[in-house]
């Protein structure tokens, strides 16, 4: 029998979190055929052993480290369904995720679905997850669903940007441009929930993380519908950055002029790390440590954005 939908979960290195994930998806509450398909793409750990031990209608196949948009693009390949529906590994859907996706899916091509952090574990200031709350423009494939149509008619994901080092990057952003240049509807859904793991890390790994934001620029200019849905007021990766750098120019001002005047151009950024200072207290972290941290993380953040603008061409501050 044909699965109505086609969930393609590419995996490298997960085997911490894919057991969950499937487990995840065997107990959809969905009433019609669906089908599972993992790609492996590459692992050095157990990630397919996991895949094929998952109870569930799951298949799995296997190619070289390619990165995550030939895994979809395989999985898609050799899937049946009429809708595909794309989840990663570090990704749990709830249970009527699917249900919900499909059912956006009877008056759009191409859907959103809402991503919030593992409400099962305790997020620190400095841990790594996702949040998706809207559509924006990034269409990120942790959850997403499309018609098999439209997938076909783009040509599935391009490879996106891949830096010398690390994860390839907006091969996502990309797939949801060409879709919306093609006139496809679109849509998000907060129905189709899905929760995102948290990876503990520590101070040094959160602000080093920033400096894979050199790479906005490019997506900026292969990707210019993201100034109008996504950039803070066009220019700007977001509210945040933009109160770091007037919070930055006030204090270059007042050190020039020797007023103290401009220093209130800080208040919006200091209310930020008040914010989040607040936050890491509430997690067992110190709030003088947690703000220091960020000032340093934004810095970094500045000066992957400025490398990336004139490297790529497309300023993003």
């Amino acid at each position: 029998m044909i699965p109505q939908a086609s969930v393609i979960v590419p995996a490298r290195n997960a085997q911490a979190t894919l057991p969950r994930t499937l487990a995840a998806l065997a107990g959809q509450d969905f009433d019609a055929d669906y089908e599972v398909i993992v790609v492996d793409d590459g692992s050095t750990d157990r990630t397919a052993a996991a895949a094929r031990s998952a109870r569930g209608p799951v298949r799995v196949m296997s190619q070289a480290p390619s990165g995550p948009a030939a895994a979809r693009n395989l999985g898609a390949a050799h899937s049946s369904g009429a809708v595909l529906a794309f989840c990663d590994a570090d990704v749990y859907p709830t249970r009527g995720w699917l249900r919900a996706g499909l059912q956006s899916l009877a008056t759009a091509d191409l859907v959103q679905g809402m991503v919030v952090p593992d409400p099962l574990s305790p997020l620190g200031p400095f841990d790594r997850t996702i949040w998706v709350m809207s559509a924006v423009g990034l269409w990120e494939a942790a959850n997403l669903f499309v018609r098999r149509e439209l997938f076909e008619q783009i040509g599935g994901f391009d490879d996106g940007i891949r830096p010398p080092t690390g994860k390839p990057l907006a091969e996502d952003v990309l797939f949801g441009q060409t879709a919306r240049e093609l006139g496809a509807r679109s849509r998000f859904c907060p129905e189709a929930l899905a929760h995102h793991a948290v990876f503990e890390r520590d101070w040094r790994a959160y602000a080093g993380e920033r400096w894979r934001r050199r790479f906005f620029p490019a997506i900026a200019r292969a990707a210019p519908g993201l100034r109008r849905s996504f950039f803070y007021r066009r220019w700007f990766l977001d509210a945040r950055s933009a109160r770091f750098d007037l919070a930055l120019a006030g204090g270059i001002a007042a050190f020039a002029s020797g007023s103290p005047a401009p220093l209130f151009a800080a208040a919006p950024y200091l209310r930020v790390l008040r914010a989040h200072a607040q936050r890491g207290q509430t997690a067992g972290r110190s709030g003088l440590t947690v703000a220091l941290v960020d000032v340093a993380a934004d810095l970094v953040s500045l000066g992957a954005l400025l490398h990336g603008s004139v490297r790529y061409r497309a300023a993003v501050l």
